[in-house]
């Protein structure tokens, strides 16, 4: 038997020319042996390449058991050599063997490994990185390392052959060609090019050093197994030290497992799961990514006529935005494409002539229509589809069987949902999207919803690669989604107000089974606490939640009964909480005051909603209450039917009398008024009261009290100043312009009345 053929085929992640290659070569030379840079885990998953079901773009996604958040994603899109390479061999029972660092070791450390990021999200390991790109240090090196610097081969490479950019010496020789010559295609002379560039720039870099171990350690143990013909796809930096061309004597099976003894493992996990375009965009923080993965998937999949069916394409973009674009548009574009590839030496149109031939002929030199087909047509937003065999997580394939009985599909592209919570399948869906919110896991994202209806929800759908790993996270608490949301919800609630929330998402998401949990924790919660700032905080969800409850038919009953059971205990601590309470704490409670007085009349009338209201009339007696409270309470009982308006306008007026400071009297105005100035507008006795105070003020204590008056007169509406200067105006009697005596000066209150014009915005 002759001794084995290696060939190995250097590649640039997610190139379409260099797929072309792989596809071309491997078609013609029929290797009985596919070797692939990647997780050495992943071989079980190879067979899922030939189901019609596993749709690219997709990624293996590896995550330690013990912590799914440690985890390292390897993208594979239609144009990648990989994906090309897997899917043939998958197609015609080749086995196929990868041949990276195991994900166990990769995901085994602290924090993320460089060689993680390069395998498959991270920097470029084929030769195609920047200019000047640095590795992050390894857990070997110090933690005050310099770190290495990346050697750019595709930067010399273009430079030697007279390109200034090497994104576009590498476009042209490899990305763009139509045909593959040779046996080999591009990869000998790729693999002699990558050979000169690592003779004159050795690789120091420790992780990449031991990649390369390990792949001939497993190329080695392949070939020992007797196959005659070993194709090997990796990352072009990578291939001089596979094919044994580096300068020098090649590393020895002993040398390759001393340089891999030793490093820590993990139990890890892969998957298949849905990725996204957007996501190979180097813009994403892919450091392997491309700038343009829509353009690169049409320049793999058209056979013929490229430019023209792109530009059609392009077209079609424009149309859906509602911009003008004839076929004469295409006709020119395509012809000025061509034109600036000639006159640039160019032995075809780039993705740069042909944004500039879109950008002066479909755009019209509009920036804004360049930018729809860069995002649209350029980019794309493909989601991927993975099989339902793959192997997944319960809570994965829990939601994936909901959303098929919902008849939900998971789109990249964000489209906004409007539900309606009386039609059974709509509140199902609101149900799913509130429980998966809980989990972390943000499939939908709650929008505003037109309209004052409680029975109407918007939302706005858009599936993300990353909510896999989210899912797989959240597996934790349960195996299907509502027995995980139960579980989270009841494990979050560790304070009074975590434990209102919790009980509202708990309705809203129809999670009755955390209900009972979630009340004995609040029971016990309030029952020992004598905060009643943190009561306060607390109820008004729980009211909220009861009432939205029997918009979405849950029983909110018992939450109704922990609702008064709640307020009850804020009446009996209320004015002893408020009395003696200085300014700036004052302030802080006066919302949970108000919040609080807006929700009781949204519980059953009875002994809870009584003993607040009497317990706010006791606060408002005390004699050490802060004046802003004090003027506050008055404007609420009065507000709810409790205080007669002369009996306000009494206090207002013995408030603003002598006694306590401008200041005091100023915050006590300041909580009266608060709320809207329609009360002053339509009562003149009231209004009367605070006009003659501001009228008996000093110089010195009014300039003393402007700054409060603003902040209270501030809040209201433009319109309602107007109004209230107007009824100013009137207090006189005769509704129009204020009498005067003989003698009086009128010019002397210009700046009097310019200063209460800037006071109520009216100037």
């Amino acid at each position: 038997m002759s001794d084995p053929v290696v060939r190995v085929l250097g590649i640039r992640h997610h190139g379409p020319g260099s797929a072309r290659a792989v596809l071309a070569t491997l078609t013609q030379w029929q290797p009985d042996r596919v070797l692939i840079e990647g997780p050495p885990e992943a071989d079980a998953l190879v067979g899922f390449a030939a189901d019609p079901d596993l749709v690219p773009p997709v990624a293996l996604l590896a995550y330690r058991q013990d912590d799914p958040a440690a985890s390292a994603f390897w993208p594979l899109a239609v144009f990648s050599p990989e994906w090309q390479a897997m899917s043939w061999a998958a197609r015609r029972g080749v086995p196929v063997a990868f041949m990276d660092l195991p994900a166990a070791m990769l995901l085994a450390r602290d924090r993320p490994d460089p060689a993680a990021e390069s395998a498959g999200t991270g920097d470029r390991d084929d030769g195609t990185a920047g200019p000047d790109e640095e590795s992050v240090p390894t857990a070997d090196e110090p933690t005050g390392a310099a770190p290495t610097v990346r050697t750019d081969p595709i930067a010399l490479l273009a430079r030697a052959a007279g390109y200034d950019d090497p994104e576009r010496w590498w476009e042209d020789v490899i990305e763009s060609r139509r045909t593959v010559a040779g046996a080999d295609g591009p990869f000998e002379a790729v693999t002699e090019a990558m050979t000169a560039v690592r003779a004159d720039r050795p690789e120091t870099d420790e992780v990449t050093l031991r990649r390369e171990a390990h792949m001939r350690k497993v190329l080695r143990a392949q070939l020992k197994t007797g196959p005659q013909r070993v194709a090997v796809v990796c990352g072009a930096w990578h291939a001089p030290a596979l094919a044994g061309t580096l300068p020098g004597k090649a590393p020895t099976a002993t040398a390759d497992a001393a340089l891999l003894r030793g490093r820590p493992t993990a139990k890890v996990t892969l998957t298949w799961v849905p990725w996204t375009h957007s996501r190979l965009v180097a813009a994403s923080g892919y450091g392997a990514g491309i700038d343009s993965p829509g353009w690169y998937r049409h320049l793999f999949v058209t056979a013929e006529h490229p430019l023209e069916r792109w530009m059609t394409l392009t077209a079609g973009v424009l149309r859906r935005r509602d911009l003008p674009t004839s076929t004469a548009h295409v006709i020119e574009a395509v012809r000025l494409a061509r034109t600036l590839a000639h006159l640039r030496d160019r032995p075809e149109p780039g993705l740069s002539e042909v944004i500039d031939a879109t950008r002066a002929v479909l755009c019209e030199g509009s920036e804004l229509a360049v930018d729809f087909v860069l995002r649209d047509a350029v980019v794309g937003e493909e989601l991927g589809r993975v099989p339902d065999a793959a192997p997944t997580v319960p809570l994965d394939a829990d939601l994936r069987a909901t959303a098929r009985a919902l008849r939900l599909k998971f789109d990249a592209v964000a489209r906004e949902v409007t539900l309606d919570l009386r039609a059974a399948t709509d509140l199902r869906k609101s149900h799913l999207w509130w429980r998966l919110g809980i989990l972390g896991v943000d499939w939908a994202d709650p929008a505003e919803v037109a309209g004052t209806g409680t029975f109407k929800e918007a939302w706005t759908l858009a599936w993300r690669p990353e909510l896999a790993v989210r899912l797989i996270e959240a597996s934790v608490w349960g195996t299907t989604i509502p027995a995980a949301a139960a579980r989270r919800l009841v494990d979050r609630a560790t304070t009074l107000a975590a434990c209102t929330a919790a009980i509202a998402d708990c309705i809203t998401a129809d999670l009755p089974a955390a209900m009972t949990d979630l009340l004995d924790r609040l029971d016990r919660l309030a029952a020992g606490t004598a905060d009643v700032s943190a009561l306060l905080e607390a109820l008004p969800a729980l009211v909220r939640a009861q009432r939205y409850g029997t918009v979405r038919g849950s029983d909110t009953a018992a939450v109704a009964t922990v609702a008064q059971a709640v307020l009850i205990r804020i009446s009996a601590g209320l004015p002893a909480a408020l009395g003696g309470l200085g300014p700036d704490a004052a302030r802080e409670i006066r919302q949970p005051l108000e919040r609080t007085h807006e929700v009781v009349p949204l519980l059953p009338e009875g002994p809870a909603r009584d003993g607040w209201y009497r317990a706010l009339a006791q606060a408002g007696e005390r004699h050490d209450l802060p004046a802003l409270l004090a003027g506050r309470i008055v404007r609420l009982l009065m507000d709810a039917g409790l205080m007669p308006r002369p009996e306000a306008a009494d206090r207002l007026h013995a408030a603003l009398s002598g006694g306590p400071t401008a200041a005091e009297k100023a915050e006590w105005a300041e909580g009266f008024t608060a709320g809207g100035a329609l009360l002053l507008i339509h009562d003149d006795a009231l209004l009367a009261v605070l006009d003659r105070w501001v009228r008996s003020l000093t110089d010195e204590e009014f300039l003393q009290v402007l700054p409060l008056l603003r902040r209270g007169f501030g809040t209201f509406a433009p319109a309602e100043r107007g109004n209230l200067l107007l009824a100013a105006r009137s207090l006189s009697g005769s509704g129009g312009a204020p009498t005067h005596g003989p003698g009086v000066d009128l010019s002397r209150a210009g700046p009097v009345l310019a200063t209460a014009r800037r006071l109520l915005g009216t100037s």
